[in-house]
């Protein structure tokens, strides 16, 4: 394993420089009203963004896993069904906009900027990602617990009596072990020990939930053994039917970077490999580099190589 402290750990997610709109990529949307503009002014504006994302998830095949309107931003915990996830946001966001500016009389943009899209790449990324979503209302100092804010998706994945909605907790809820009840008190667990650490707003910091992982982790370090080992979120990814797990992963590169290897053809071969798998989790040639403490010229030419 590398540096528990986070220093060249293999990212759980990657911020994608282009919108991808794979089938079944789990994804952290974000988006934000421009500049300290409000998004929500009273009940029936939150109202409507919960009614237009059912009909945008009904209609664009959209699963969704979770959800926190604030005051001035939107997170969405979501996969496509079909290549369409552009179009749906659009609609949502557009929708959305429209109706606001009509309503309270405003001109100009409501959003500022297109939305935001970090992919999921393992589960425990996603678990923590969810956990962050619930807890946000409580960064915020809008409610003293995850439970006590009414527009976020927290309560279905705690109440054993939780009404049937359009949004599915259950695939998020399945990385705990035990049965339903069980996973239900353990997230309820989790959010408890997570509202007392500092979260970060990852709308600024883009590795705020991964330090927030780390945080929870050592706070709680049940928090890991009680993860089901599999692979739901990184099979989604696009060519991953080789796609290593995490640990494995790192573990790998540990071992290409203290070990000796020589310059034969199995060694640029387990080299390459390794690249591959950093480029199918969205590292950049530079990033690799730096992560397999190689210069970029090496990383280019062992892809270009025929082994």
């Amino acid at each position: 394993m590398l540096d528990s402290t986070g220093q060249g750990k293999i990212k759980r997610h990657f911020r994608a420089r282009r919108k991808l709109k794979t089938p079944n990529l789990v994804s952290h949307i974000t988006q934000r009203a421009a500049g300290k503009e409000p998004l929500f002014l009273e009940d029936k504006d939150y109202q409507y963004m919960l009614w237009l994302l059912r009909e945008v998830a009904r209609k664009y095949s959209l699963t969704l896993y979770a959800f926190c309107l604030m005051p001035n931003h939107v997170h969405l915990l979501l996969s496509p069904n079909e290549e369409n996830l552009y179009e749906a946001m659009q609609s949502l966001f557009s929708r959305y906009a429209m109706m606001f500016n009509r309503k309270y009389e405003r001109k100009g943009h409501l959003f500022g900027g297109p939305y935001r899209q970090a992919v999921c790449l393992d589960d425990v990324y996603l678990l923590t990602a969810s956990l962050y979503i619930h807890l946000n209302p409580v960064r915020a100092k809008l409610a003293d617990g995850p439970l006590d804010f009414r527009w976020s998706s927290c309560g279905l994945y705690t109440a054993d009596n939780a009404p049937q909605s359009f949004v599915t907790p259950g695939f998020v809820l399945n990385i705990l072990s035990g049965d339903k009840s069980e996973k239900k008190a353990k997230y309820q667990k989790l959010l408890q020990h997570g509202g007392q650490l500092n979260i970060e707003e990852v709308m600024e910091e883009k590795e705020a939930i991964e330090r927030f992982r780390r945080a929870l982790s050592s706070k709680m370090p049940s928090f890991l053994k009680w993860i089901v080992k599999k692979t739901q979120t990184a099979t989604s990814l696009p060519s991953s039917a080789d796609l290593l797990d995490m640990d494995e992963l790192e573990r790998q590169i540990q071992e290409m970077k203290t070990r000796d290897f020589p310059n034969k053809p199995e060694s640029y071969k387990a080299k390459k490999f390794l690249i591959e798998q950093l480029i199918a989790r969205g590292y950049t040639k530079g990033e690799i580099a730096e992560q397999l403490e190689m210069s970029r010229k090496s990383v280019y030419n062992i892809l270009k190589a025929s082994l």
